[in-house]
Order: C-alpha cells, then sequence, then structure tokens
C-alpha cells in the first residue's frame, strides 16, 4: 500500500474503509461501480480508496473541478493510467507544450464557421437513416445511433461516405474501447505481444482502423484537390516553424477524432431517445416544436435558435448520462486542492456523473427535467457543477460540434419517425464493456412512421 504524505497545513484526505492490499479493486470490477463511487462518495466532498495499490482521490465539488481543471491545470497531467490505457500521443493523451501545439492547430476546426458547414452533412444523414426504416419495424437505436454520428464524422474528418462501411469500423471501435476500459481497470494485464484471444482481436481492430484511414492520408498525398474536411485542414496545417504533421502523428490525431466523434455522441442521442419514450408528455413538447419550426421541411443550421427545447433535452439527457462519468488526473507535484493534500504521483477524478446528480446542484437529480436548461435557469447553475465536456484548458474540442449534431439529429428524427420502447428491456449503463456512458446492449423500439 503507498504510504499517505500529508503537510501539517492540509487536511488529511479521508478514505473508505476497504480490503487489504486490493483495496476497493472487487467493487470497481464491477457492472454497477458507478453505484459503488456515487455511494462511496456520499455526503463526501473529497473520498480516498484504492485500485489495488494504487491510491484514487476523488473530488465532489463544483470548486475542485475548478480548482483542478482550470486554475491549476498544468499541476496535473493525463497520469500513468490513461497513458497505460490509451497509448499514442493524441490530443487525449499528449501532455505540455506539445498538446498546447496540438491543440492550437487543430482548434480552427471546430470553430463554429467552420462546423457550421456540417448541419448538413448530419441532417442528410440522419435522413436517410430513418428511410431505411419501415413503419411497425424494431430496431436496436444502439447500433444504429452508433452507424450514424459515424457516418456524420467520417464526412467531416474524412469526406468520405462511411455509410456503408459502419458495420466493419463500429466492430471495430468497439472492441478497441473494451480493450481500452479492461487495460484501464485491471491491475494485471499481458504485453499485447502475447498472443491472447483479447490481444488478438484488438490487434485486429487497430489493423482495420489503421488500414482504413492510412488509405484516406495516403489518397490526400496524391492529390490536388482542394477539400475543407478534418483530415485535408490537418495536412495543410504549420506550426509558427512551418513545420506540418508527421503520418504517424496525424494517424494519432485522426483515430481520436473518428472515436470520440462518433462514440460519445451515439451514447447521449440513445439515451436521449430512452428518456424521451419514458417521458411522454417531454416527447410531445418535442414533436410540437419541432412541427411548428420546420413544418415538414429538413431542419437547417439557421434554425437552431428555434429549436432550443430539442437542446435543452440533449443538455439533460448529458447532465443523466454524461459520455465522460470520471476525467482522471494525476498530480505533477505536492498540492493543495481545497484544503487536502494531494501527493505527487498520485491519481484524482473528478466525475461528472457524480456531480451531475448531486441534489444540491441539481434539486431532484435522479428526475428527467429539460427545464432545467431553459437559459434563465441554467445560468443559475453553480459553475462547473455541468461539465459533460470537462473543463478548462483542455475541455473537449468538439463540445460545439456534438451539441448542434445533438439538436439536429433530434430535430430530424423526431420529425420523421415515433420510438416506443419494447417492453421487457432491461436498460442500464455498461461502464465495463463500454468507453462512453452508453447502454449495455440492445435498446429495441418500435418505430412509428410520421
Amino acid at each position: 500500500m503507498v504510504k499517505h504524505v500529508e503537510l501539517p497545513s492540509a487536511q488529511p484526505i479521508p478514505y473508505i474503509r476497504e480490503f487489504p492490499l486490493i483495496g476497493s479493486l472487487p467493487a470497481i470490477l464491477r457492472k454497477d461501480r458507478l453505484t459503488f463511487f456515487v455511494r462511496a462518495t456520499q455526503h463526501r466532498a473529497v473520498c480516498g480508496l484504492h485500485m489495488g495499490p494504487v491510491p484514487l482521490i476523488l473530488f465532489n465539488r463544483a470548486e475542485h473541478v475548478q480548482s483542478i481543471l482550470v486554475e491549476h491545470a498544468y499541476d496535473f497531467g493525463k497520469g500513468q493510467l490513461i497513458h497505460k490505457a490509451f497509448g499514442g500521443n493524441g490530443l487525449f493523451v499528449s501532455e505540455g507544450e506539445f498538446h498546447r501545439h496540438q491543440r492550437k492547430l487543430m482548434a480552427p476546426l471546430f470553430q463554429p464557421r467552420h462546423i457550421a458547414a456540417y448541419a448538413e452533412t448530419m441532417v442528410l444523414y440522419g435522413e436517410r437513416l430513418q428511410q431505411e426504416w419501415q413503419d411497425g419495424a424494431v430496431v436496436d437505436l444502439n447500433s444504429h445511433m452508433i452507424a450514424l454520428t459515424m457516418s456524420v464524422i467520417g464526412k467531416a474528418l474524412f469526406d468520405a461516405d462511411v455509410f456503408n462501411e459502419t458495420d466493419e469500423l463500429g466492430a471495430a471501435m468497439s472492441m478497441v474501447y473494451e480493450y481500452t476500459v479492461h487495460k484501464l481497470f485491471s491491475p494485471l494485464m499481458p504485453p499485447l505481444s502475447w498472443p491472447t484471444p483479447r490481444n488478438l482481436r484488438f490487434r485486429k481492430a487497430m489493423e482495420v482502423l489503421h488500414d482504413r484511414i492510412q488509405h484516406m492520408i495516403d489518397e490526400r498525398h496524391r492529390s490536388n484537390t482542394l477539400r475543407s474536411d478534418f483530415l485535408s485542414v490537418l495536412l495543410q496545417a504549420k506550426d509558427e516553424d512551418g513545420k506540418r504533421m508527421s503520418d504517424s502523428q496525424l494517424m494519432d490525431e485522426c483515430l481520436t477524432l473518428f472515436g470520440a466523434g462518433h462514440e460519445t455522441t451515439s451514447a447521449a442521442l440513445t439515451w436521449t431517445w430512452y428518456l424521451l419514450c419514458q417521458h411522454p408528455h417531454v416527447y410531445q413538447k418535442v414533436h410540437q416544436e419541432v412541427e411548428s419550426v420546420l413544418q415538414g421541411r429538413p431542419p437547417k443550421y439557421d434554425d437552431l435558435a428555434r429549436l432550443p427545447y430539442c437542446l435543452q433535452v440533449f443538455k439533460e439527457t448529458m447532465r443523466l448520462y454524461p459520455s465522460a462519468a470520471g476525467i482522471v488526473r494525476e498530480a505533477l507535484h505536492d498540492i493543495e486542492i481545497g484544503g487536502y493534500l494531494v501527493p505527487k504521483g498520485y491519481t484524482v477524478i473528478v466525475s461528472p456523473y457524480i456531480l451531475h446528480h448531486t441534489p444540491a446542484y441539481f434539486p431532484d437529480p435522479e428526475t428527467f427535467d429539460p427545464e432545467r436548461f431553459v437559459p434563465e435557469r441554467e445560468k443559475q447553475l453553480p459553475r462547473y457543477a455541468y461539465i459533460p465536456f470537462g473543463a478548462g484548458p483542455r475541455i473537449c474540442l468538439g463540445n460545439h460540434f456534438a451539441l448542434m449534431e445533438g439538436q439536429l439529429l433530434i430535430a430530424t428524427l423526431a420529425q420523421r419517425v415515433h420510438f416506443t420502447l419494447v417492453p421487457g428491456q432491461t436498460i442500464e449503463p455498461d461502464p465495463v464493456h463500454n468507453l462512453a456512458l452508453r447502454p449495455g446492449g440492445k435498446v429495441e423500439v418500435v418505430v412509428e412512421k410520421r
């Protein structure tokens, strides 16, 4: 067990009762680990526990988020846990000056004026998907939302129509995410070079993704055609010294954008339809808004301001089911946070899931209530109590893209179809097999054409 260091001026971290040597590992490895974390942090602003020999400190207040992710952002790194699980050097895992350099190069991709051009693509793929469904058909929303958002990011990132390749790419991404989650929480993992079934599946999945992306990078190098997709912009991007990204760095960034660009939004959209099916009065308000504003035509970028309730529904869904349940950092030196000492090398976690279910910030937190995000009420929320995209200098670059995509796809599909949950399903988050907080297994609905 790691020895705890305390400074006289700082309060000691309160640790929960745990097993010797293994700490809270059995509870962390269970499918209901979210319930464990919520119970462990109940009535505690700060909570310490162990994942095997690794000490974890959970900070559970909005002011702690501000301190860790904003004010002291550069006093923390991603840490060994994240680097062990993810590998590569894409924007999600890169550190320090290199991360700041890459983020500066990539930020123009996600400016509102650039992403506005993709509104039409989002709506087009949404329309195309619903046209495949027959009236009365039973469909799995989980897999269909993955296919839909993968198609959108495939077009935005590569200017490629991957709509018909999503089965292969989706299966590959799912395998990579399952492997990553297993690696993140398993204290003993055989080296990737060992031919275990899990390793072989992961290597095959990465081969599929690398081959597909490398083919598109090679195609861009050969072509003189100017395009506005993310990959073309990245290929042309230069730093202050006039240097461009290497192909290996391009690969890391494309994998990051392709994965993050569909996984998180697809999870949020699946939960959105699930919640709407369970709350008919909210679903009816969505239908009324899209019918009143659109009057039968597909939505456009200019309609976003006139579809506020669709956005409120999406934001409230991400409150209840934030795609990233926890944000992990590692202290680069001894540092005091909220009066508690975090020793160098210790792992800290701030959890959007825990914050979003805290009654002090969100009264009656288990209730699905999009009215929380009426602009006047949203402004009254404590700063950093709602962090579906993180916060500070490492806040998700694609947050505006994701919000626009969610709002437009809700409006597009709600106008054309109505979903009813197939009875008898048990639908709950599965953090064991998925990187994003998505339902485990299928979410089956009956499609009613409108």
